[in-house]
């Protein structure tokens, strides 16, 4: 039997597939439906994928879209439950699988530190879908609290190499439709030209800025970039702060902030403190950004045990 794991691209994705191995009280013969990106063709070379078009956020139009792709690979694949972290993608699917009385299991996203998100709560109003919070402060009124995806992660010792960051990597994520450009203006003003800086900007537009930027990478490419560097700094989105925390990087944690127009809501500066808070990272405003704030992050580490909780589905 085979349990279908659908997830949007980025931080959604990312938390996915690190929980899959974690996963208890669903079958382990996984199959995934999430959207055709860099992240996800590397990220899932191994794994058995269904690539479905874009859903946006608040993106009722390819939604809508999705429903007949999620009626063909249900009936295609005949999964014995369906396991989502959001976001708009789980909206189709579950739709299509309580229509045929599948398990279905949604976990909400680990940035939704003080309540479900607008997906979460349409997900809720469907009957039978099990709901878990990463978060134990509001799991109420339905929503179960299982552990969280940062739980694999801890304060680690002191990094090996002392000294000025030499090598960094800048990531933005792959966040759509909205820019993050006082983040890159003001690492341009900080860093040093005799430092060595990659640099994925995203739906950011850098064409006039001097520096020479990729919009996209491959997980495995980034990763493998995060480990070499001396420091990452990035916004502090989920999947971006994983990948970090995957290579041993403790990251400067820049929030970006709804009022200048780089996100939809203040989430990302809820992450910020909570991995701060968990010893994770070095939270700070781009306008507040100093080289003391890189210096510090590229002198810790961040720790993973060898064994990591199970996240039990009820």
């Amino acid at each position: 039997m085979t349990t279908l794991l659908a997830a949007s691209n980025g931080g959604h994705l990312k938390q996915l597939y690190r929980l899959r191995g974690q996963l208890a009280g669903v079958d382990h013969g996984y199959r995934w439906v999430t959207f055709d990106t860099p992240q996800a063709r590397s990220l899932l070379a191994e794994e058995e994928v269904e690539y479905v078009p874009y859903i946006g956020g608040r993106d009722p139009r390819n939604v809508l879209r999705n429903l007949p792709n999620a009626n063909r690979i249900i009936r295609r694949h005949r999964p014995a439950a369906l396991v989502s972290t959001g976001s708009a993608i789980a909206l189709p699917f579950f739709t299509t699988a309580r229509a045929r009385r599948l398990p279905c299991h949604f976990i909400e996203s680990a940035a939704r530190i003080d309540g479900p998100s607008l997906t979460g709560r349409m997900i809720a109003r469907l009957p039978g879908v099990k709901r878990y919070t990463q978060y134990e402060r509001w799991a109420a009124g339905g929503w179960r609290y299982r552990g969280s995806v940062f739980d694999a992660f801890a304060d680690g010792p002191a990094a090996a190499q002392a000294g000025p960051p030499q090598r960094v990597v800048v990531t933005l994520g792959t966040y759509r439709g909205v820019q993050f450009r006082l983040l890159v203006e003001r690492l341009i003003e900080l860093l040093p030209d005799t430092v060595d800086v990659l640099w994925q900007t995203g739906f950011t537009e850098v064409a006039d800025l001097p520096i020479e930027a990729k919009e996209a990478m491959p997980e495995r490419e980034l990763s493998e970039a995060m480990a070499a560097a001396d420091v990452v700094i990035t916004h502090a989105g989920v999947g971006s702060a994983l990948a970090a925390f995957e290579v041993g990087r403790c990251p400067v944690l820049v929030p970006r902030r709804a009022a200048r127009g780089e996100a939809v809501d203040d989430h990302q500066l809820q992450i910020a403190e909570e991995l701060s808070g968990r010893g994770l990272g070095v939270a700070v405003e781009a306008d507040e950004l100093e080289l003391s704030h890189i210096e510090a992050a590229a002198a810790r580490t961040v720790a993973t045990p060898q064994r990591a909780p199970a996240f039990e589905l009820d």
